[in-house]
């Protein structure tokens, strides 16, 4: 990965957006130290830069009933499909 100082990303801004943008990340530094990274903001999503998603664990609970027996009914199918019908 490219590591650019700071001056150079400002002389040359639109040109490393580009090349991140087309999937060349780069970091700039300061001094020599690497101080951040700019990826595109697809890779930045896959790699979880943005921060996780929040989730609302729970958020239907109540809002629906599944009954003790609903894959009962299916049995008879099932095994048929498994086994081969039997009439």
């Amino acid at each position: 990965m490219k590591t650019v100082s700071i001056q150079e990303a400002e002389e040359n801004l639109s040109q490393l957006v580009d090349e991140a943008a087309n999937g060349e990340p780069f970091v700039i530094a300061r001094a020599g130290k690497p101080l951040v990274t700019v990826v595109a903001v697809d890779e930045a999503a896959a790699q979880e830069v943005t921060g996780p998603r929040k989730r609302r664990i729970g958020f239907l609970k109540g809002q629906f009933f599944i009954p003790e027996d609903m894959d009962k009914a299916l049995d008879k199918e099932i095994e048929d499909l498994f086994y081969g019908a039997r009439d």
